[in-house]
């Protein structure tokens, strides 16, 4: 009796074993059960044992050697060696009894990378940036605090710091980076059977004046305008100084004579009396008291034109067809008379075409010898490149020493008329606003009382 009941108990406690145990890895899962009627009872009563299996036998792999088995090439799994290797017993590890079993486990070094407890810059995934600019952007279409200097939070409601998008366009963003003159890959279109390429735009080979001018970014001053000149190099200056503002006093004379001729133009346009030319004006006759004035409104009638006889038509066709061919035998002995002289208006064509050529080239020659000086005088688009201004001082205001010296001129305004004149950018004058506003005059409290 006794080993039929140990054989009873020792079958229940395997049943109960069988049906409780848990698998390797993964959740616990009950596998004996009598009925698997409903739907939800069916996910847990399946055996997964030998998928989580092969899937951690795969993470093992993958610890190892970085990626599974399969993934790994022939080149990679196996080598063959032909000369073999002498160090290989040195690298191998050396079997010891005392080496304990966790520092074997900690020896074997994973190819997969150690999880860190914080952050580091490796261990942080790639993801995009946001720039600082994008970030106020957001901030400011969300309406959200945003801190400026200080800390200080700023307004939304301020004007350019609201939810508008107060940047630049697109447009202003990539401006410069087209260039029209760069080769780019031209594809062929096929439109049935003919095919065709996109023209390529030949480069225009222009000279710069910028090549040309040779003024050197800052000019040496004259010796005139030291504070202690000699008195030649003085004069000289003052002569030079004079002689430019006496032809800027004439152009200025000569744009107010055109100007008042413009002004007499258009006052003499609008007292035009009818019935007269531009110009002319109608005297008024004295009337007197005792004699009537005569009316002259009487209308001359006009002579009928006669109509022309078939006859004088006739004799008008018969003296134009003359007139026309006396012409054309005048024309014809004048031509006739000019084949004897051919070789000599040949050549007299060659020298009118030599010498314009010359004059050409002489004119070429002078403009750039021109713009070797610079471009200061000349008329760039609208506006006109600004001169260099003499700056002289009389012989009264002439200082003897270093103490007693004014300082006069501006370097901003020379640098910026030094690259006007160089071709560097392009002449602009100062725009001033039209609107100003306008002050406003008011007593203090203080001064209202006069005692």
């Amino acid at each position: 009796m006794a080993p039929t009941k140990i054989s009873k108990v020792s079958s229940v406690s395997k049943s109960s074993v069988s049906k409780h145990v848990a698998p390797g890895v993964g959740a616990p899962s009950q596998l004996a059960q009598s009925s698997r009627k409903g739907k939800k009872a069916w996910r847990k009563n399946i055996d997964i044992q030998p998928v989580e299996q092969g899937l951690e036998s795969l993470r093992s792999e993958e610890r190892v050697i970085g990626s599974t088995l399969q993934k790994q090439t022939d080149d990679q799994l196996f080598v063959v060696d032909t000369k073999g290797d002498d160090k290989v017993r040195k690298s191998l590890p050396r079997f010891s009894k005392a080496e304990l079993t966790s520092t074997k486990i900690l020896s074997q070094r994973s190819a997969i990378p150690a999880v860190f407890s914080r952050s580091t810059k490796d261990s942080i995934p790639s993801r995009s940036k946001v720039s600082r600019a994008d970030k106020e952007r957001l901030l400011r279409i969300a309406k959200r605090p945003r801190k400026g200097p200080f800390n200080a939070i700023m307004d939304h409601t301020e004007f350019g710091a609201g939810s508008a998008l107060i940047d630049v366009s697109a447009a202003v963003k990539h401006s410069g980076s087209y260039d029209p003159w760069t080769a780019e890959e031209v594809e062929e279109v096929a439109d049935g059977l003919e095919h065709t390429k996109k023209p390529k735009i030949k480069r225009p080979e222009l000279s710069h004046p910028r090549d040309v001018i040779e003024v050197p970014a800052v000019l040496e001053p004259h010796q005139g305008s030291s504070y202690n000149p000699p008195a030649a190099a003085h004069d000289e200056l003052i002569t030079e100084a004079c002689r430019v503002e006496r032809r800027r006093q004439e152009e200025a004379d000569r744009l107010a004579e055109v100007r008042r001729k413009v002004a007499d133009a258009r006052a003499l346009a609008t007292n035009v009396t009818e019935g007269l030319p531009l110009g002319m004006t109608l005297d008024e006759i004295p009337q007197d008291d005792g004699e009537p004035v005569a009316q002259h409104d009487a209308v001359v009638p006009k002579k009928p034109s006669a109509r022309k006889t078939k006859q004088q038509r006739a004799k008008a066709l018969r003296l134009r067809e003359e007139k026309q061919a006396l012409a054309e035998k005048a024309a014809r002995k004048k031509m006739l008379a000019t084949i004897t002289m051919a070789k000599s208006l040949r050549s007299t064509a060659e020298k009118v075409g030599q010498q314009q050529n010359q004059a050409r080239l002489a004119r070429q020659l002078a403009l750039k010898m021109k713009l070797r000086k610079g471009l200061a005088g000349q008329r760039l688009g609208k506006y006109k490149v600004p001169e260099n201004e003499i700056e002289v001082q009389i012989g009264e205001d002439l200082s003897e020493n270093l103490r007693t010296l004014k300082p006069e001129g501006n370097l901003f305004r020379d640098r910026f008329r030094s690259m006007q004149q160089r071709a560097l950018i392009e002449p602009r004058v100062p725009v001033f606003p039209t609107k100003r506003a306008k002050l406003k005059e008011f007593e203090k409290h203080a001064w209202k009382r006069f005692e």
